[in-house]
């Protein structure tokens, strides 16, 4: 491998250089937050670059900042209504921005057979963005081309946001997004 990025903040603040490995062709960027309305503010400038069918997986613990980002990519995405974790509804959809938002918590599932039963794996290839939180729990059902943003606190606030490209999905402008 070669390494290539740097740790970036979205306030441009606090975060040191950190070299990152490129894997298999795939540009792996960390961003650094220190509070959850940068965590959003980083959501809402993925957002801007969402296309129609776009994956994205969130792993992280509880507690990590995975709806946090969720939000900011609802507002990025011109979804003016409150966003929640859809963690008992294992889905929740918002339909009134630039592309529907899909928003999926498999926390609660046994298995994809509980997806596919339910029709709800349609809305991977729906023509909006879906957000999976926890998508370790139906890993059969997650789709080959997608965004993973693995979240890790550093802190009370603070955390670590690496995105990587996986199975052909494309590259992302990364220039720009440090206010």
């Amino acid at each position: 491998y070669a390494e290539v990025q740097e740790v970036l903040s979205p306030a441009g603040a606090r975060a040191g250089p950190r070299r990152l490995p490129f894997w298999k062709g795939a540009l792996t960027v960390t961003y650094q937050t220190h509070s959850p309305e940068e965590t959003r503010a980083l959501g809402a400038q993925l957002a801007k670059q969402l296309q129609p069918g776009d994956v994205i997986l969130l792993l992280g613990d509880m507690g990590a900042g995975k709806s946090e980002l969720t939000r900011g990519i609802a507002r990025g995405l011109g979804v003016t209504g409150y966003v929640t974790s859809p963690t008992f509804t294992i889905l929740q959809v918002h339909e009134e921005g630039r592309l529907p938002l899909y928003h999926f918590d498999w926390y609660r599932l046994e298995s994809a057979e509980e997806l596919y039963e339910l029709a709800m794996d349609e809305y991977l290839q729906n023509g909006g963005v879906a957000v999976v939180e926890w998508p370790c729990r139906a890993p059969e059902a997650v789709p080959a081309c997608r965004l993973e943003v693995e979240i890790t606190p550093l802190g009370d606030t603070d955390r670590a946001l690496r995105f990587t490209p996986v199975g052909g999905f494309r590259e992302l402008d990364w220039e720009g997004w440090i206010s």
